[in-house]
């Protein structure tokens, strides 16, 4: 299962409530995806930021 949201701003941290310094890496004059993937075997969430396209 997948959940994919966009990213923007909102003061200090982003709409997905990822905290902006995870975030430092990313170009902000660029837009991204965040996509939060459940792998049911290992029964865990995985987190990707994609850029859009």
């Amino acid at each position: 299962m997948e959940l994919r949201r966009r990213l923007y701003a909102r003061g200090s941290s982003h709409e997905t409530t990822i905290p902006k310094p995870l975030l430092f890496a990313l170009d902000p004059a660029k837009k991204h995806d965040v996509v939060f993937a459940y792998d049911a075997q290992r029964r865990e969430w995985t987190i990707r930021i994609e850029e859009r396209a």
